[in-house]
């Protein structure tokens, strides 16, 4: 029921959705929030990385990673915070 919320008109539903997901850390949450990495708000989008940030499954390092060229400043930041707290190094260069 939840992670069919992620795709609600609202944008602050979606944030919602997307943080309880990830207090929550279950797996079956990590494709939908990567999804979620596409959406056109930038908030929800900060909030899709740092609930990828608390889950703790392997698939969920290279979209962060990839969160980190984001037009948004604030998106590269939550992905910046979210890879330093699964302690992850990310090379300058890549």
């Amino acid at each position: 029921m939840l992670i069919s919320l992620l795709k609600d008109k609202d944008p602050r539903i979606r944030m919602a959705v997307a943080n309880v997901l990830g207090w929550i850390g279950d797996i079956r949450a990590v494709e939908p929030l990567i999804d979620l990495l596409r959406d056109q708000d930038e908030q929800v989008r900060c909030e899709a990385v740092a609930s990828l940030g608390r889950i703790e499954d392997p698939r969920t390092v290279e979209p962060i990673i990839g969160m980190l060229k984001d037009k948004e400043p604030k998106v590269r930041a939550y992905a910046a915070h979210a890879l330093a707290k699964k302690r992850i190094h990310v090379p300058w260069n890549r």
